[in-house]
């Protein structure tokens, strides 16, 4: 049965539907993925944006140092070299057709945002400038670092955040803050809409929609040491296999070398940018035995590796762990006009004022570079491959293009998330140009989070929701961490079933439905461990070395074998793998050498 009249979908007996919107566009996540595609399209057709939490809180607003992008304002650079970093930072497995339009259009897409009012940071000449990050070089490599990080001092997301949402607010895009999306109505290949609770006042909504966007941002809280928020659960993730369809590349996940001791908070890539150093427990650089032609600014992956095995081989700072990095000799007058977020991170949580102290570090849980299947346009792809779901897009951290492969170069997520929002948007546009009528409702689209609701209001276990997820974090951190083997997998998998068996006999104090954050950490925490289970099946099954995903037991890269991207369906108890060629157009996979 399907109902041409949303209004016709009745109350279920207990939690029942609050009520049922229409918009042509419903876009789940107010970050820069979200709110540029609302930009982008709301010129032409109605635009909703629902979020969990106020639209300008999103954690795009987190990122510190910078959007990539070759403009050459101070030296030469080059979208090809741009484009070689990116690839090779992947570990060859970034697709290169999607990887070229990034690097193309990153230029248009910054100089966008500077007439958008964006205040970025300026050269004494008055154009943007930019800065030095890890793997991005001049000349194929061949020389030393560029400069091509444009930023805002060390508030990139935050200014390019807030610039967007006052765009939105002009085109009156419609702001549904702090509803949690329940699942996705998805019915024979074709998106018709998307179900979700409303945190603050209780009950259920039904958003009718011609086209649904995905910006649902990352799932770095299922590790215990993390630079995310608190709102990055993953919630995307599944309820895109709840829908049936697949995620792509959920064995790649990367650790950022730098948050703060025990607290994960980051620590700008721009510390080292700007000249930082990092240093052991025995006062030395150590990054010249791993990466010396790049040292600090070699990518992320290496020396997040870097930094663990000196921790592991007992060269912390006075054997703990954690190293330091050193940015004293940079200067106050610098480290105020450059790194000042940083200076106030380091004082608040550690007490460390690092113009005269060194900032106690450890590898932090990150970003995702797998995710939901898409193609150039952000289509998501039915099948993982080449057959799009009619009317369904996503983009940013959650969507897996794939630009950044086995690894992401920083700066280029801030540039991801903007550009493929902004095509997304154009897609979208495109989209309803040729298809004016609604898809059919069908009358049982709110029934599976309804019942969800139910049961966790209802369910009457032993299980505390905050002692299961405070295991998962500290099981993925140790055992599907920066260094995995095959053993430790196997214990991780066996691990993840007891989780999900306990989660079966959880309860929840609270009943009421205003304002019920045991509900809304019940219905995440559900969500984590169900997308887990694929993030350690991918890393088990793949036996290699690429980019983030580093086995002990398979140290090094197998092109031969693995040189593809993991596709994953999860029903039931069942994980169902299939693979995919990596598009290769311009640069053959070699030996990564920095």
């Amino acid at each position: 049965m399907t109902l041409k009249d949303p209004e016709a979908i009745h109350d279920v007996e207990g939690v029942g539907i609050h009520s049922v919107h229409r918009h042509d566009v419903v876009i789940i996540g107010a970050g820069l993925a979200g709110m540029r595609a609302a930009v982008e399209a709301s010129g032409e057709f109605d635009v909703a944006v629902i979020s969990k939490v106020f639209p300008t809180r999103s954690h795009s607003g987190g990122a510190q140092g910078g959007i990539a992008a070759s403009l050459a304002n101070e030296e030469e650079d080059h979208w090809e070299w741009h484009m070689f970093d990116t690839i090779k930072g992947s570990d060859y497995l970034g697709d290169q057709d999607a990887i070229e339009i990034l690097v193309k259009e990153a230029p248009t897409v910054v100089r966008e945002f500077e007439h958008f009012g964006c205040p970025f940071s300026r050269t004494p000449e008055g154009r943007i400038a930019q800065r030095k990050f890890g793997g991005h070089t001049k000349d194929f490599g061949k020389g030393g670092p560029v400069l091509r990080a444009c930023y805002a001092v060390d508030r990139t997301g935050h200014a390019l955040l807030h610039t967007l949402y006052e765009i939105c607010i002009r085109n009156e895009v419609r702001f549904y803050s702090e509803f949690q999306a329940m699942s996705l109505i998805v019915r024979d290949g074709v998106c018709r809409g998307v179900v979700a609770w409303d945190i603050v006042n209780g009950g259920m909504h039904v958003f009718h929609a011609k086209t649904v966007m995905f910006g649902t941002g990352g799932y770095g809280k299922v590790f215990k040491i993390t630079s995310n928020a608190m709102a990055n659960t993953g919630d995307g993730l599944s309820l895109v296999l709840k829908a049936g369809l697949p995620l792509e590349d959920m064995e790649f996940v990367q650790f950022h070398p730098t948050g703060l001791y025990l607290q994960g908070i980051l620590v700008s890539e721009a510390v080292r940018g700007e000249g930082g150093y990092l240093i052991n427990g025995k006062g030395e650089r150590f990054m010249e035995k791993y990466a010396p032609s790049k040292m600090e600014l070699a990518p992320r992956d290496l020396v997040s590796r870097s930094i663990q095995t000196e921790i592991n081989e007992g060269r912390g700072i006075n054997g703990e762990a954690y190293v330091h990095v050193d940015i004293r000799h940079l200067g106050e007058e610098k480290i105020m006009k450059q790194l000042p977020q940083i200076h106030e991170l380091a004082w608040k949580f550690m007490h460390i004022d690092c113009i005269k102290e060194p900032i106690p570090i450890q590898p932090t849980g990150h970003y995702s570079m797998g995710g939901i299947p898409t193609n150039i346009d952000g289509e998501v792809l039915f099948d993982g491959k080449n057959t799009p779901v009619k009317g369904f897009y996503a983009a940013g951290e959650c969507a897996c293009v794939s630009v950044h492969g086995g690894n992401r170069l920083g700066t280029n997520s801030l540039l991801e998330a903007s550009l493929f929002g902004r095509r997304c948007g154009k897609s979208i546009i495109r989209f309803l140009r040729e298809n004016r009528d609604w898809p059919e409702l069908p009358a049982d689209s709110a029934k599976g989070a309804l019942d969800e609701v139910e049961w966790l209001l209802n369910t009457d276990g032993t299980e505390k929701v905050g002692e299961i997820r405070d295991d998962l974090q500290v099981l993925m951190t140790n055992k599907c961490g920066i260094f995995r083997d095959r053993a430790t997998l196997e214990e991780l998998t066996g691990d993840l079933k007891k989780l999900e068996e306990r989660y079966e006999n959880i309860k929840i104090d609270d009943k009421s439905e205003k304002f019920n954050s045991d509900l809304l950490e019940a219905s995440e925490l559900g969500h984590m461990i169900e997308f887990c289970e694929l993030i350690v099946a991918g890393a088990l099954s793949r036996e290699e070395s690429r980019g983030a995903h580093s086995r002990t037991d398979f140290p090094k890269r197998d092109d031969e074998k693995w040189l593809k991207h993991t596709l994953a369906w999860k029903k039931g108890e069942e994980i169902r793998f299939d693979y995919k060629p990596v598009t290769i157009t311009r640069f053959q996979p070699q030996e990564r050498k920095y």
